[in-house]
């Protein structure tokens, strides 16, 4: 499978992606709203975009749907959960869905949902495993819940993102690595790998940000360090309700809750 990222150069920060077959030059786009990039990058490669996947419903996800489907007539595929508020939706897609593209490539649906409740991530089995997490994982960071729930956020991440294997490559759907680094020394001063690769990635251009693994994250995440005793009592200074003895969940909840207005 040939995965091609493309930096959208938006305010919002966004990432497309285009997952492509290289035996038949069959692609998916993956949450393609500069669709007109998305065009053109799988034409200069010779691929054809013969299906459209939307992680969630937001309309920087979603908005250039419409547009993709005229010029290629792609399928448009999305949670059946968000098909209606999405619209032109051709295949709803739910939790152990298996997405296929071209004759070899095949791709499991993950109902994720936190960020908002209906959110799937794809992931691929694969000797180098892929996730493509939309706005549930970030690089260094968790999705907002605006829109959604942090409880089922958690859940999403500590039941069905963490037991992935550790080698697998995070593909999210924004760039807010170093943001999210800086997030994570402001509740772990002492996390070490967090600020070796804020010094190592400092000033990079989103366009050459590094494809990190589930490992890096285990690293470098607040969200995914819950049971560190230095961020513990990091995050109880910044939010005294925390327990002396908090859970996972009560950790992850202050964290988000903290980001909110970081």
């Amino acid at each position: 499978m040939i995965v091609e990222r493309i930096w959208a150069a938006n305010e919002l920060r966004n990432y497309h992606y285009l997952l492509v077959d290289p035996g038949t030059g069959e692609a998916l786009a993956i949450d393609p709203l500069d669709w007109r990039k998305c065009l053109q990058r799988a034409t200069d490669r010779g691929w054809r975009i013969t299906q459209i996947l939307n992680t969630h419903e937001h309309p920087d996800h979603v908005a250039g749907n419409a547009a993709l489907v005229r010029a290629t007539g792609a399928k448009v595929l999305a949670h059946a959960g968000a098909a209606r508020r999405i619209g032109g939706v051709d295949q709803g897609l739910g939790a152990g869905s298996r997405v296929r593209i071209g004759r070899h490539i095949e791709l499991e649906c993950l109902d994720t949902p936190g960020h908002t409740f209906t959110h799937l991530c794809l992931f691929a089995h694969a000797a180098q495993p892929a996730l493509f997490s939309g706005d549930t994982l970030f690089n260094a960071g968790v999705g907002h819940c605006r829109d959604g729930d942090p409880n089922l956020l958690f859940d999403s991440c500590r039941e069905q993102l963490l037991p992935l294997p550790h080698g697998t490559r995070v593909y999210p759907g924004h760039d807010y690595l170093l943001r999210n680094l800086a997030f994570s020394l402001h509740v772990e001063p002492g996390n070490a790998g967090a600020a070796r690769m804020r010094q190592r990635f400092d000033g990079m251009d989103a366009e050459q940000m590094p494809v990190l693994t589930l490992a890096d994250e285990l690293d470098i995440s607040s969200f995914f360090r819950l049971e560190s005793k230095d961020l513990q009592e990091r995050v109880r200074e910044l939010a005294p309700a925390l327990p002396a003895r908090p859970e996972p969940r009560e950790v992850f909840l202050a964290l988000r809750e903290l980001r909110n207005h970081w």
